[in-house]
């Protein structure tokens, strides 16, 4: 019996990466989305990827009837087209931050950290990332179902 699993194109994760960028954008800029992941806990941050991979794979495989997640190509038992969804998600969110100079706008020049080290600049970073892909996510999974 033939395998009958969809191929993963690059091109799908060209389309992730427009409504990723997409939506990422405004909130990388939005100081406090640095403010409330400056008060996060790794508990809020843990619950955020949680919601990322709950909303991805949601809008992957369940709003789209035409998607079975049995018959994509497949990583370890992961969907790529999943896998991909979420590097790109959080990916798209890290890189703005990074060109934007967003930690060093938000977390040194507007004082949100009371003590700005390397390691808490870095983890705030992170829980902002996080949240932001909250967003990011609705965008890439929708241009991957849309286009």
């Amino acid at each position: 019996m033939a395998d009958r699993r969809k191929r993963y194109r690059i091109a799908d994760s060209a389309q992730q990466v427009v409504g990723g960028f997409l939506l990422a954008g405004p909130f990388v800029v939005t100081e406090e989305v640095w403010v409330l992941a400056a008060n996060m806990t790794f508990w809020h941050a843990l619950l955020t990827v949680g919601i990322v991979a709950g909303i991805g794979y949601g809008a992957l495989y369940k709003a789209d009837s035409g998607r079975d997640a049995e018959q994509e190509a497949e990583v370890a038992g992961i969907p790529v087209r999943f896998l991909s969804l979420m590097v790109v998600s959080y990916g798209s969110v890290l890189l703005l931050a990074l060109a934007l100079t967003a930690p060093r706008t938000f977390l040194l020049q507007e004082e949100i950290l009371a003590d700005p080290t390397t390691a808490a600049i870095t983890m705030t970073t992170l829980k902002a990332v996080s949240v932001g892909a909250i967003f990011s996510v609705v965008g890439a999974a929708t241009a991957d179902s849309v286009f």
